[in-house]
């Protein structure tokens, strides 16, 4: 079993800016990444663009120069890509942790899918991306039903709804109808979410106002169907035809992962993870969490810009116990 010094979990932006911090200050790191850098941000659609500005996306002061003032998806991963690279950090790629367990010696025993490691202190920087809010009601397993959402080309001349009102949901209602399907777009609420990017939010209203894109407000899915949506709406059931759903409804961190280390939860349904802000610190002794995980079921409490300074909050946590 290797030791190392300090083990962070996630190699997205605020993974990368704790290992950037980390190897400043002369700690022996390690990034364990389950996927590609970035994972998250790979998986993100493929014309997405941010809400935030460049320089609101940079880590360790490392300048974010991007054709538009709100970069997309691919300047991202470039951008991140080569941050891992030109500072040579130490990242093992495609080894995902198994599980985490606090030792009799303090020490953590970190499990992953190609070895054994212990570690000191442990980062958890693991982001939301990858559990659905699914809506639980039948027919949701079927093929044509999707929590993720990538290339609007796939959709082209089908039937397609998509189901939510936040940004995701509406980028993809727009970039479909613009490949030529037919869009729906379901939304539990009586209108279009307000945090949605301001300068797409009137694309999708106007769309809908001309009727180019159909929209059922106050509306939720009874269930899915073969080739039709059964519709729960305010004037009553509704059955619309339909190939491809896309189930745009949010994600959530992994909160069973917390628990089998010990992290306490809120028991509020918003599921907050107990953490010192001050320090970062959780009431695992040693173990920290980084970026939007701190959230709970508030993802858009935590993003990239107001979550970098977790980085070096945690590293100097960290240094005054080693002093």
């Amino acid at each position: 079993m290797k030791h190392i010094e300090l083990i962070i979990v996630g190699g997205g932006p605020i993974g990368i800016a704790c290992a950037l911090e980390a190897k400043k200050k002369g700690i022996d790191y390690l990034i364990l990444e389950k996927g590609p850098i970035v994972n998250s941000l790979f998986n993100y659609p493929m014309n997405m663009q941010f809400f935030s500005s460049s320089e609101k996306l940079e880590i360790d002061n490392i300048p974010f120069i991007s054709t538009e003032a709100k970069p997309k998806r691919n300047e991202a991963l470039e951008y991140y890509r080569r941050i891992v690279d030109a500072n040579d950090l130490n990242i093992h790629l495609f080894e995902k942790v198994v599980s985490i367990e606090k030792q009799d010696n303090e020490l953590f025993n970190i499990t992953t899918e190609k070895g054994t490691y212990s570690a000191t202190y442990t980062i958890i920087s693991t982001g939301f991306y990858d559990i659905p809010n699914t809506l639980d009601v039948p027919g949701e397993d079927l093929p044509k039903v999707a929590h993720y959402y990538k290339d609007p080309h796939f959709y082209s001349m089908q039937k397609v709804a998509v189901i939510g009102a936040s940004n995701s949901a509406v980028d993809a209602a727009l970039e479909c109808y613009r490949k030529g399907a037919d869009v729906s777009i379901i939304v539990r609420g009586p209108e279009i979410g307000r945090r949605v990017k301001y300068w797409v939010k009137p694309d999708i209203e106007n769309r809908i106002k001309e009727g180019s894109i159909k929209a059922f407000f106050n509306t939720t899915v009874k269930e899915f169907k073969e080739n039709t949506l059964i519709l729960n709406t305010s004037e009553g059931e509704k059955v619309i035809e339909n190939d491809y759903v896309l189930a745009l409804t949010g994600y959530k961190p992994n909160f069973s992962f917390l628990e089998k280390i010990g992290v306490n939860l809120s028991e509020d349904g918003k599921f907050y993870p107990q953490y010192n802000e001050d320090t970062m610190e959780t009431n695992v002794n040693n173990l920290y969490l980084a970026g939007v995980i701190c959230g709970g079921m508030d993802t858009h409490l935590w993003f990239i810009e107001n979550s970098r300074i977790h980085a070096k909050i945690i590293v100097q946590n960290i240094l005054s116990k080693k002093n």
